[in-house]
C-alpha cells in the first residue's frame, strides 16, 4: 500500500525518488485532541446568534479563518455575508467558549511518533492556522525537545491560510532558510523541493493545502468524517489515529526513503 502510494505520487509529480528531510505537522486534531472543543464551541456560538453549524460540519471548516467560516454559514442561511462588527462579536463569543473548555490533551501516539520521526533523521515541523502567542511554550511543554521556533508556521506568517497551499509553501521556505544558516553563517543547502517533505493533516482543507503544495500528504482521520472526505481531497495515505501512524512509522519511513 505504501509503496504503491509513493509510486503514484512520484509519477504524478515527475520526481525520480523521494528525498525525505522534514515532516510538517498540523496541530489541532493531529498533535492535540482539540477539535472536539472547537466543534462544540462553533455549534453553540452559531446557535446563540440564530445560526446553525452542526458539530460534524466544523471539521469540514477546520483550517479556515473564523471570518470565512462565519460567512459560509451566514450566506447559506441569510443570503448575505456578516458585517465586520458581526464577525468580531461572533468570533469573540466562540473564543470565549473555547477558552472555557477543558484543556485539550496531547493526541495519543503523537509524542511517540514525533520521537520516531526525529530519531529517523527527519526534522519535525509545525504548520498551523493557530495564532496563539504561547504556542511554542505549549508545544515545548507537551513535546519536549521536538520543535524549533524557526521551523514553525502560524497564522502570523501567512496571508491566506489553508486550503491555500501558502502555509506549506512557507514551511518549505522556512526549512530552506534555517538549513542554510548555521550559527549565523550562510551555507548553501542545495535545491529544496516538495519531495523533501511530507504533510500530516486531519482536516479536508489541510489535506487540500498539502496536496496543492505538491507534498506527499498523510491524512490522520481523528474526527467524525468518513475516510472518503479526506481521500477525495487527494491524501496519499490515511491512518485512523496518530497511534496507528506511530505503529506504522518504520514501514512508512522505509517506503519514503528507499530508491523508487
Amino acid at each position: 500500500m505504501i509503496a504503491d502510494a509513493v509510486e503514484r505520487y512520484l509519477e504524478q509529480h515527475g520526481y525520480e525518488r523521494m528525498a525525505l528531510k522534514a515532516a510538517m505537522f498540523d496541530m489541532d486534531g493531529v498533535l492535540f485532541d482539540s477539535m472536539k472543543n472547537h466543534a462544540k464551541s462553533w455549534h453553540e456560538t452559531m446557535a446563540h446568534f440564530g445560526l446553525d453549524l452542526p458539530e460534524w460540519e466544523a471539521y469540514m471548516h477546520e483550517g479556515r479563518t473564523g471570518a470565512g467560516t462565519i460567512n459560509i454559514v451566514s450566506m447559506r442561511q441569510r443570503g448575505y455575508e456578516a458585517t465586520d462588527e458581526e464577525i468580531q462579536r461572533i468570533y469573540q463569543y466562540k473564543s470565549n467558549l473555547f477558552n472555557q473548555c477543558p484543556k485539550a490533551e496531547r493526541m495519543p501516539g503523537a509524542y511517540e511518533l514525533l520521537c520516531k520521526v526525529k530519531a529517523s533523521g527527519v526534522v519535525p515541523m509545525v504548520v498551523t492556522g493557530s495564532g496563539q502567542k504561547t504556542l511554542l511554550e505549549r508545544l515545548n511543554r507537551n513535546f519536549p525537545d521536538i520543535f524549533r521556533q524557526e521551523l514553525m508556521v502560524t497564522a502570523f506568517d501567512v496571508k491566506y491560510g489553508k486550503p491555500n497551499p501558502e502555509p506549506y509553501l512557507m514551511g518549505m521556505e522556512k526549512y530552506k532558510r534555517t538549513l542554510s544558516s548555521v550559527k549565523g553563517e550562510r551555507r548553501p543547502c542545495g535545491e529544496i523541493a516538495a519531495n523533501n517533505f511530507i504533510v500530516v493533516e486531519n482536516a479536508p482543507l489541510g489535506v487540500q493545502a498539502g496536496v496543492a503544495a505538491g507534498v506527499f500528504t498523510i491524512a490522520v482521520n481523528t474526527g467524525p468524517l468518513p475516510d472518503e472526505v479526506l481521500l477525495n481531497q487527494g491524501a496519499n495515505l490515511l491512518f485512523h489515529s496518530m497511534q496507528e501512524f506511530c505503529d506504522e512509522w518504520e514501514n512508512v519511513f522505509e517506503g519514503l526513503t528507499v530508491d523508487n
